[in-house]
């Protein structure tokens, strides 16, 4: 897909892959429900990685094989930042401009919680994304309505669009932010797919949770790997004769 379309956002895509089929494993989201008002919601709130959800969503029947071959061509419903579309159901939620994702899920799980629903919801960060004061407001918001059918994952990859976190806006302490925040908070290897499901099955305690998920920008493709750099590059013909 990157190749074709010459597409950025590589690395942001490479970097995401385990957590969003270890999300889409746990999740009630498939090709029988994705059209369903009451189901779980996964909300892609760093939409640059739309290429890796596209995907993923494939793998899973729900989006079809020949729309990924139309990925960023003319009239395709598959944009560079994901966008609600008619052809894809199971996108929750138009996404990419950085910020906004976290209070589109905290407004899913309130809505569930009014309606006596008990549907999951999901929602995929970039840690650059957490320099946004809307992003801790809707953390406010959810640690302070207990809202237990929220689910936070950082993409915790310590480098943004332009430099290495550290340098723009160090969030450390991440995790203890989380905690005074009121969510759970756990930390874990975020390319190990079985520690992943694990922590995303694990019951939930009365309260949101996050999982800051460390993983490698590029993940997989070395002359890009860890580097500020994959947030623009698109692949070239060796990296796929590499895959």
């Amino acid at each position: 897909m990157s190749y074709k379309a010459n597409s950025a956002h590589l690395g942001s895509s490479l970097g995401i892959v385990e957590i969003l089929d270890a999300v889409l494993t746990v999740s009630d989201l498939r090709p029988a429900t994705a059209s369903a008002a009451e189901r779980d919601r996964v909300i892609l709130s760093k939409g640059h990685a739309a290429m890796a959800y596209y995907a993923a969503l494939e793998q899973y029947g729900l989006v079809a094989p020949e729309l990924l071959d139309a990925y960023l061509q003319n009239g395709t419903p598959l944009w560079g930042h994901v966008g609600l579309s008619e052809a894809v159901p199971a996108i929750d939620a138009t996404s990419g401009s950085l910020g906004h994702g976290l209070s589109l899920a905290t407004g899913f799980s309130l809505g569930y919680r009014l309606r006596g629903g008990d549907h999951r919801v999901f929602c995929i960060l970039s840690d650059g994304e957490c320099d946004e004061g809307s992003t801790w407001e809707a953390a406010l918001f959810a640690g302070a309505r207990k809202l237990s059918s929220l689910t936070a994952i950082v993409d915790y990859n310590h480098i943004q669009s332009l430099a290495p976190t550290k340098e723009v806006m160090d969030l450390e302490p991440f995790g203890a932010k989380w905690r005074s925040f009121g969510f759970e908070t756990i930390e874990l290897d975020g390319h190990d797919w079985a520690a992943l499901v694990a922590a995303l099955e694990r019951p939930m305690r009365g309260r949101p949770r996050v999982i800051l998920a460390h993983t490698v920008k590029g993940k997989g493709v070395a002359r890009i790997e860890n580097t500020v750099a994959s947030h623009y590059k698109p692949a070239l013909a060796a990296d796929l004769e590499l895959a």
